[in-house]
């Protein structure tokens, strides 16, 4: 556990936290570097920055890993905006894999090519068929969009690639069990299903059949008391 010094700042959460994921990986490095990872998914933005610079740019360039931004919500720069053609485009993406390019004001092409020279720089991506909100996937370092894109889809069994939930969910954890805090609530089983109603007429003797064990075993003496041989033979 770490004590973060640096206010976090929208545009500049490189020089909050890349120090310390920095030291991370370093010591990956050299205590375990069979386990040292091809690519680093970070949660967060590449090129898709205000300065065009983000946290995934920053830690791919010093650790010279490739880096792919994954980001969950929309970084509003060079005229990009959460409005309603932006819902729209959002709207259309029907099943896991769909994506559409991010074109800035500007003219740069923060997304999957259009018939421009620009470069291709982020996408919107629906990551798994039954969550409605992209993710926000930009190149950070040593990695095209195609193959960022890719790899990301693939990494999803939920919303959020593996690799990135699994470490907010180890983080947490971690935290939770250091400060002593109580455990997440444990579900309840549910209720088991209430048997359908059987209508008002025995239908084995409606039918001219003989009543069901059970049903004979509900019905009573003619004193009011439920027979004890009969509510044996019900519950066999």
């Amino acid at each position: 556990m770490v004590s973060l010094t640096a206010p976090y700042v929208s545009g500049f959460l490189a020089f909050r936290e890349v120090p310390f994921l920095l030291e991370l990986v370093q010591q990956l490095r050299e205590k375990e570097p069979g386990l040292m990872p091809q690519v680093l998914l970070v949660d967060g933005n590449g090129v898709l920055h205000h300065r065009g610079f983000g946290v995934a740019c920053h830690l791919g360039v010093l650790t010279d890993l490739p880096c792919v931004g994954v980001a969950k919500k929309l970084l509003q720069v060079d005229g990009l905006e959460n409005n309603a053609l932006h819902k729209e485009k959002i709207r259309l993406l029907q099943t896991r894999g769909d994506s559409f390019p991010l074109l800035g004001d500007s003219g740069t092409v923060l997304g999957m090519p259009t018939g421009q020279p620009s470069p291709s720089l982020s996408q919107a991506l629906r990551s798994h068929d039954r969550s409605t909100r992209p993710l926000y996937i930009s190149v950070g370092h040593r990695m095209s969009l195609e193959a960022a894109v890719r790899l990301t889809c693939c990494c999803c069994r939920f919303r959020i690639p593996e690799p990135v939930r699994q470490a907010d969910i180890s983080s947490r954890e971690h935290i939770r069990k250091s400060l002593g805090l109580p455990g997440p609530p444990t579900l309840r089983s549910p209720k088991a299903q209430r048997p359908v109603a059987c209508p008002k007429r025995d239908s084995g003797e409606s039918s001219g059949g003989a009543p069901s064990p059970q049903r004979q075993a509900d019905r009573t003496t003619p004193g009011g008391r439920r027979s004890t041989a009969q509510h044996q033979v019900g519950q066999r």
